[in-house]
């Protein structure tokens, strides 16, 4: 069940924080399977191994430098960042081309740094969730519920963008209305 309310919080502060910049990852990642597929295994890699830095930072940073951790955080994303674009770029120029919107989109997401400090509460709070082991799973979790989250959307998109729909409450009214549901029917699951 964890990992549900996870996926809700993560996906409620996606779209909220997002569209106040104009765009949302997720209604991107909706749009086509092609921008789904692409989007989710970018931010899929950006949770995960932004945990494996997180479980670093918080093994390495002492406690009284703790209002440190955003900077470290947002610092090891952007590290990850530049890594991800220079080893397409070696690689293949052409894949590089392809896939680079995808890194754009996803190194900041709101569910990459959501999960960095979701999975650093976790573990200020239980002790035992301090490993390596845990870090790793928590972020490949996120990630696999940024997917779970996208094909919820994916599924309900054409719908909620189709002319039955009134023009005023068509797309991110719409949406945000179906996510409200779907919150709260899996919170009622609890």
């Amino acid at each position: 069940m964890f990992l549900v309310t996870e996926l809700i919080a993560l996906l409620a502060a996606n779209l909220i924080l997002t569209q106040a910049l104009g765009t949302s990852t997720l209604f991107i990642a909706a749009g086509s399977r092609k921008n789904l597929v692409g989007t989710a295994v970018v931010i899929t890699i950006f949770t995960t191994a932004g945990s494996l830095a997180a479980y670093i930072i918080q093994r390495e940073l002492p406690e009284k430098y703790s209002y440190l951790t955003l900077l470290f955080y947002t610092l090891s994303v952007g590290i990850l960042y530049v890594i991800l674009l220079s080893a397409l770029y070696f690689i293949s120029r052409k894949g590089f081309e392809k896939t680079r919107k995808y890194i754009h989109l996803s190194a900041y997401n709101c569910a990459v740094m959501g999960t960095l400090f979701t999975i650093t509460e976790k573990a200020q709070n239980d002790a035992s969730f301090m490993t390596l082991k845990s870090f790793f799973l928590a972020g490949l979790s996120s990630g696999a519920g940024f997917i779970i989250a996208a094909l919820i959307l994916t599924a309900a998109y054409r719908k909620l963008n189709s002319a039955k729909v009134p023009a005023s409450f068509r797309g991110f009214p719409a949406m945000l209305v179906y996510l409200g549901i779907i919150s709260m029917a899996v919170y009622a699951l609890r």
